[in-house]
């Protein structure tokens, strides 16, 4: 088990990215957002860059937090789009040592349910099969697309896919926002989970409102403990959304320190979370 999480939620430089990292003591980074733009767009120069910074830094990059198929692309997106970036991003996984490539299944954007899924999955069965001759994982996240819309929907996207190298990345803090039990949904899908992201939060009428670990309507503290029960060992990675909701542009006074010290704090208040979820089922 580890602790990691997605840095430009920290700063949108991957030096501070990094030192925040070190500072809570985790030796894992998820990594999207590089000075605004995402790991998988940056140019090789830049590329290079980052790679010298995380050697340097002796931490490892368990995820790549990328854009496929997620909120911004909708399923009448070129196809091509998505196919470029995982073409661009395998070699870089590869370079870092990343396992994980983030990915959602499209928003609906005029399709029936039916043409919607079908379409969805036949990408998914192309990415998937590009992930795993590159010997890396695509793993789905209980978001914007198809997949992120029940438990249900999740399971039969897994089982459409029907690839090894098309799993499960499960976020505590997104099913709030759509209507949904997080330790529910959570319960029905944890054989597939391989990696784990923590938000927590509520609605406050029509709006999502971001709070710290189990101050919010998630139930983190469930679903850790759920994770615990099952045999779960991998990471845990933090998306904080409270001082900046990163991919939205949505920030909040004194961007910088607001962000770094925020980002601090909900390290250090998963980790508490986290140690009393689990001293409380060693005693079960």
């Amino acid at each position: 088990m580890f602790f990691a999480g997605i840095s430009d939620e920290a700063s949108g430089d991957i030096r501070k990215q990094l030192a925040a990292h070190q500072q809570l003591g985790w030796r894992h980074i998820e990594l999207r957002g590089i000075d605004g733009t995402n790991l998988t767009d940056v140019d090789d120069a830049k590329f290079d860059d980052i790679v010298a910074a995380v050697e340097a830094s002796g931490i490892n990059v368990c995820c790549f937090a990328s854009q496929l198929a997620n909120w911004s692309r909708p399923i009448t997106t070129d196809f091509a789009v998505d196919v470029a970036e995982l073409r661009r991003a395998i070699p870089r996984m590869q370079r870092l040592g990343s396992p994980f490539i983030r990915c959602m299944s499209y928003p609906n954007d005029g399709f029936s349910e039916e043409a919607w899924r079908d379409e969805a999955v036949r990408r998914l069965r192309v990415l998937a099969k590009m992930a795993e001759d590159g010997g890396v994982t695509l793993v789905h996240e209980n978001c914007n697309g198809w997949g992120g819309e029940s438990p249900e929907n999740t399971l039969e996207l897994l089982e459409r896919v029907d690839s090894p190298a098309f799993k499960l990345v499960y976020d505590t803090g997104n099913p709030f926002a759509h209507g949904q039990n997080a330790p529910a949904y959570l319960r029905q899908v944890i054989d597939h989970v391989v990696h784990v992201h923590i938000k927590d939060g509520y609605m406050d009428g029509d709006k999502n409102m971001y709070t710290y670990p189990g101050e919010g309507s998630c139930d983190v503290g469930n679903c850790i403990q759920q994770l615990i029960e099952h045999g779960y060992d991998g990471g845990y990675s933090i998306e904080p959304h409270i001082a900046a909701i990163i991919h939205t542009g949505e920030v909040g006074l004194d961007r910088e320190t607001a962000m770094w010290q925020s980002y601090l704090e909900y390290g250090r208040r998963l980790m508490a979370l986290y140690e009393k979820t689990a001293a409380a089922v060693a005693v079960k």
